[in-house]
């Protein structure tokens, strides 16, 4: 029996993916060992939305290498996309995306017919042309509690900063009935909450007369899922409707992630981002209208091309108006191929640490007052491991709002949902 280790990077659609090829591997006979552990093969799912996420793609293939100078190395994933055949000597395979689920042939092919061990580069797909969604299927995960189900790949939006449509291509939709179906097998595998994620989820169903809030609605009525919660959404998609609708349905997750990159109009418009300021901001109160006090969580870059004193006072001035409960911050990370990387006006690093560490600090700020709000209140919480917290036994889990609460209990309650009273702070993990 061969023995298989894979690692992860990047995003949770990346995360989904390699789970998924997990199962495959485990499903073919396949032994599954830590990815620190002695293996005959070695797939690293790889990852190329920033420079700091290629080097660690690279480090972690020939960390691989070093660990087994005779295993089989396998990379695959977005860093591998973009790279194609000048992908790193010590690969042995290479598979691009929308082949993963080839995984399992690519590797026979190798070891019935290339007994030297040379390279073997999988003919990659050409991404952007292709309108085939990747089946990929999962009926169990790493984590007890809850699901990632992913619906939807690919991206049309071509923002000016960004990689990932030249690598993951069009967007495609997995088809209503396969989510349903994943889901239902998750659902009777003991999961109670499931995550809806994909590469631009606000587009899911565009390529097949579908809509993002009609798959919500169907896996809402799956029964044992007791919770939903959704993916990185783009404002766009926050209509009346959607958010009305989605207050009505008692199993969706007042935690809301909008991806916004930066508070400044003149930013925005060179981002290519196809809104301004003032429609996100109406996008976030439409939401508080609906939900009580929602997590509401966004992402900005700093030190976008171009990017003045006066445009990063605007964007954070506009963050702290927001009151997000946080705010990932990413400094601007050059993309060859991408319309900003030619951009005239390139920010300084020493400029982007400074801006970044700015915004981190207004994070930390504004988590703090949302958690404190919560002192005094009985929140739901899914529980999903014990831990030892300050040197006391806690069983954690989070609530609605994603928030991590610690809890002292006298039986075991993983993978149920419990209201915690949140007496003080200690009870806040992070």
């Amino acid at each position: 029996m061969k023995k298989a280790a894979l690692h992860n990077l990047g995003c949770k659609v990346n995360a989904y993916e390699t789970e998924a090829m997990q199962e495959l591997l485990s499903r073919h006979g396949y032994e599954i060992v830590p990815f620190h552990e002695k293996a005959d093969v070695y797939i690293i799912n790889t990852c190329t939305v920033t420079n700091m996420a290629d080097r660690k793609s690279r480090q972690m293939l020939h960390r691989a290498r070093k660990m087994n100078p005779e295993a089989v190395i396998a990379a695959c994933g977005c860093y591998v996309q973009a790279k194609g055949e000048a992908v790193d000597d010590c690969v042995d395979i290479v598979i691009g995306n929308n082949q993963k689920k080839d995984l399992i042939t690519i590797l026979d092919t190798f070891f019935a017919g290339n007994a030297d061990r040379g390279r073997v580069v999988s003919k990659l797909l050409d991404i952007n042309h292709t309108r085939e969604y990747e089946e990929l299927k999962l009926t169990r995960t790493a984590e007890h509690t809850r699901a990632y189900v992913k619906v939807q790949d690919g991206c049309n939006q071509f923002c000016t900063y960004c990689i990932i449509p030249f690598v993951r291509g069009r967007v495609r939709s997995r088809s209503r009935d396969s989510v349903l179906s994943e889901a239902g097998r998750l659902s009777l595998c003991g999961y109670k909450e499931i995550v809806l994620t994909g590469i631009h989820l606000s587009s899911y169903g565009i390529d097949t007369q579908d809509s993002l809030l009609k798959l919500i609605e169907a896996v809402h009525e799956i029964p044992g899922i007791e919770r939903i919660r959704l993916g990185s959404l783009e404002p766009g998609i926050i209509t009346e409707e959607f958010a009305g609708t989605l207050a009505q349905l008692p199993k969706i997750c007042d935690h809301f992630h909008l991806s916004m990159q930066s508070g400044c109009d003149a930013t925005l418009k060179r981002m290519n981002r196809r809104y301004t300021s003032g429609e996100y901001y109406e996008k976030c109160m439409l939401l508080r209208r609906y939900f009580k006090r929602p997590a509401l969580t966004t992402d900005v870059i700093v030190g976008f091309p171009g990017e003045t004193e006066e445009e990063f006072a605007q964007s954070r001035a506009f963050t702290d108006k927001v009151d997000f409960y946080e705010t990932h911050v990413f400094k601007y990370s050059k993309r060859e191929g991408t319309k900003a990387a030619s951009m005239a006006d390139q920010v300084p690093e020493e400029i982007k640490t400074r801006r970044s560490n700015e915004l981190l600090a207004l994070s930390r700020k504004k988590q703090a007052a949302y958690e404190e709000a919560l002192i005094g209140t009985s929140q739901e919480v899914l529980i999903e491991e014990e831990i030892l917290h300050e040197g006391e036994r806690y069983q954690t889990g989070h609530t609605r709002q994603y928030v991590k609460i610690g809890q002292k209990m006298t039986e075991n309650m993983v993978n149920q949902i419990v209201n915690v009273e949140i007496k003080n702070r200690s009870q806040i993990i992070h």
